[in-house]
């Protein structure tokens, strides 16, 4: 029997690798047949897409729902469908102009010429999509490539079957397989699809991950999008209102039960304000979900018993290490785990090294703003950065003197919606970006096309050398020689001048 269920299981896993293979080579040669869809067509695409969002929300959100244990229908339309349709809405509404050449000056040199840059789709991308928003996560990479004239292949992540299925169905409707394909959860090595020679990858997930992704794209010199978040601070500074503070960075750590890769990680507040701070989060929690999250129609679940135990072992090992932890809510027996206050910190706790990706709120007192940066510096950077000040200049100050992907400043996490602006990360946090203009530029190759006006003299540039005319150009544009270097092999070459300061 077992040799048998094992036969069956290798058999799948091959017939998934070769759909998966099949797929690409389709995506490819079709694209070879259509190097340059119009605006006209691409927009149709993206309006089809549109539809059949706002055709499948409620099979969408009950999907999600199914996937995570529970997930709340109107958190799933606010936070993965809402967005998906303001970013369509965007990208349908500029798209024309984005695609249009750009014009670009020419050198002194060769006026009279011209030169611009033409944005040219790049081919078939691939899109790796992460299970905590997959949806959103999923439509935002496939809006941007299609808008920039490529065929794309998702994978979607294999804890949320019953979403992939939806989203497979929705897109079937209205794309080819050779335009958009779906693989999920039926392709066990995810190593398959990586290694194929994709002309980009979008890539949303964990740093570790991140970086296998990337060494197996560098096999083919695939360029790489990674989205790979990070622990976010939200810096609460002595001139804001507390418990205004404390109200957001509670939504922040308790939408989607804090799986979110922008949720503030952890919160920097002034020593003296702390007790303030936690007071201000413990009520604001109680009043969101009516002092329960187990049975709460409004709170998502842990989305997988790996994931909770995971969250429970953080937990563990902070109080082990003497943190004190408070639950907001009474624990109940499911996964709809409530957000837990963590104070009492020691660096050796693996609740700071980690980025929690849950509804655990560690709070960081400090002493002085510099304190509070200096404990940000000493943590990779991150995807997000929340600033909450009311003060300008000490909000410049902050933003100049830290870096993260993105900053809200007195709030969270809506820097990621506003799609006119890119969206993605920087150092451990990620690199490259998508979202408006700039998501589609990161999916178009800029080939610069410069014409010769047909009368230009570009004769000049020819040999033999020497005429009065190469040398009086040269002189122009070179300056003269410093004839002091030009010293016999025997000689010691003068000195540098010193540098200027």
């Amino acid at each position: 029997m077992n040799d048998t269920t094992d036969l069956r299981h290798a058999a799948a896993a091959s017939a998934a690798n070769e759909r998966v293979q099949r797929l690409f080579a389709a995506q490819r040669a079709a694209f070879a047949l259509e190097p340059a869809a119009p605006a006209a067509l691409r927009r149709a695409r993206l309006r089809s897409l549109k539809q059949q969002v706002q055709r499948y929300q409620d099979l969408l959100a009950e999907a999600m729902s199914s996937d995570f244990g529970y997930r709340s229908h109107d958190e799933s339309k606010m936070l993965d469908l809402l967005g998906s349709m303001l970013d369509l809405n965007h990208t349908i509404s500029h798209l024309k102009r984005w695609m249009a050449p750009s014009r670009r000056s020419t050198e002194l040199l060769f006026i009279s010429n011209s030169v611009e840059v033409r944005y040219q789709p790049k081919g078939v991308v691939g899109v790796i999509v992460p299970w905590n928003f997959p949806i959103y996560l999923a439509l935002g990479p496939l809006i941007a490539a299609l808008a920039a004239g490529n065929r794309v292949l998702v994978k979607m992540p294999e804890t949320t079957p019953a979403t992939n299925a939806v989203l497979r169905r929705l897109l079937a409707e209205v794309f080819a397989e050779d335009l958009v394909a779906v693989v999920g959860e039926e392709l066990q090595d995810p190593g398959v699809f990586t290694a194929l020679p994709f002309d980009h990858i979008v890539f949303t997930g964990s740093p570790a991950v991140g970086r296998i992704v990337m060494r197996t794209a560098a096999e083919n010199l695939t360029p790489v999008t990674l989205e790979l978040g990070g622990k976010s601070p939200a810096i609460v500074t002595r001139n804001y209102p507390v418990a205004d503070a404390a109200m957001r960075i509670t939504h922040g750590k308790s939408a989607n039960a804090g799986q979110i890769c922008v949720s503030p990680d952890y919160a920097l507040v002034p020593r003296e304000r702390t007790e303030e701070f936690i007071a201000g989060v413990r009520s604001t929690y109680r009043r969101f979900y009516d002092g329960r999250t187990d049975g709460n129609a409004d709170y998502t679940a842990i989305v997988n018993q790996r994931q909770f135990d995971r969250l429970q072992a953080l937990l563990d090992d902070a109080r082990a290490k003497g943190a004190t932890v408070e639950a907001c809510a009474p624990v109940g027996s499911g996964r709809q785990m409530p957000l837990h206050i963590v104070t009492g910190l020691r660096p050796d706790m693996r609740l700071l090294g980690e980025e929690l990706f849950g509804p655990i709120l560690p709070v960081v007192p400090y002493d002085t703003l510099d304190d509070a940066l200096a404990f940000v510096h000493a943590r990779p950077r991150p995807l997000a950065l929340y600033c909450f000040s009311h003060d300008g200049a000490e909000r410049d100050d902050v933003l100049a003197r830290t870096h993260s992907g993105g900053v809200a400043v007195n709030d969270w996490g809506w820097q990621v919606v506003n799609h006119d602006a890119p969206f993605g990360g920087i150092g451990n946090s990620g690199m490259g970006t998508y979202h408006g203009e700039e998501g589609f530029r990161e999916l178009s190759h800029a080939r610069t096309v410069f014409q010769r006006q047909r009368f230009f003299p570009i004769g000049l540039f020819y040999p033999p050398y020497g005429s009065r005319l190469q040398k009086f150009a040269l002189r122009f544009f070179l300056g003269r020689p410093d004839p002091s270097l030009a010293a016999r092999p025997d000689q010691q070459v003068p000195a540098s001048p010193p540098k200027s300061r």
